[in-house]
């Protein structure tokens, strides 16, 4: 089956301007994602979606395709990424490219296990799904929140279950990692959105792997993290 990746990286942050080309222990944040793609035997192609010319001129420096800049309406705080890969799908066909396959890899999660991609590629080529997605356990766990109401009030979140205080009691709970979606290009054709009925969840545990870059603080702690456990693009 034919892959494409696509790396989504938009120019326009507001909480954390530039992070995409800013230096992520020595190398530009976006850069890890493309290193990590191109070393992906199962990749066929990596692209990466861009509306900033700097974003482009960093891609093109690792050796990545950047075929042009995407459009102001795709560019926006409300555009979604599954619009985001659906244009790219579409504009790929309309030159003759098609791919059985569509890879998302938000570079806002840097560091990756190939491990978690084989063991996707596995769900996909047993065709026991149609889409997988990385996934992290919940902490804390949402036994444990509370809606906070006028006056102080507090509701319980988990929907009046009772409040457990001992977390080994507790179910497992996973919530969206936000660092890897692999799903069947027709599916999302078809569905519109990363999460079709038959979606699995691999399960991305490690300190590193579940971090999600939107503030300065994010920044921080990713990147503390990643030199603690010495992780490398």
């Amino acid at each position: 089956m034919k892959t494409l990746a696509i790396i989504p990286a938009r120019g326009g942050s507001k909480r954390l301007p530039g992070k995409n080309t800013k230096r992520f222990l020595g190398v530009p944040l976006i850069a890890w994602s493309i290193r990590f793609a191109r070393r992906q035997q199962r990749f066929d192609e990596v692209i990466v979606s861009t509306d900033a010319e700097e974003i482009a001129d960093a891609s093109r420096a690792e050796g990545v395709d950047v075929p042009y800049l995407r459009p102001a309406a795709l560019a926006s705080d409300t555009a979604t990424s599954a619009a985001v890969v659906l244009d790219i799908l579409a504009r790929e066909r309309r030159i003759g490219n098609t791919f059985d396959l569509v890879a998302l890899l938000q570079p806002t999660s840097p560091v990756r296990e190939p491990s978690r991609w084989t063991e996707a590629f596995a769900y996909i080529d047993r065709d026991v799904t149609d889409a997988v997605i990385g996934v992290a356990p919940a902490h804390p766990h949402p036994n444990y929140a509370f809606h906070w109401e006028q006056g102080g009030k507090l509701r319980s979140f988990a929907d009046g279950k009772q409040i457990t205080l001992r977390s080994q009691d507790l179910p497992p709970v996973v919530y969206v990692a936000g660092n890897m979606y692999l799903i069947r290009s027709t599916v999302l054709e078809a569905h519109g959105g990363f999460f079709p009925p038959r979606t699995v969840g691999v399960l991305c545990d490690q300190p590193c792997e579940a971090v999600d870059i939107d503030t300065e603080a994010d920044w921080v702690a990713a990147e503390a993290l990643a030199k603690h456990y010495g992780k490398s693009p």
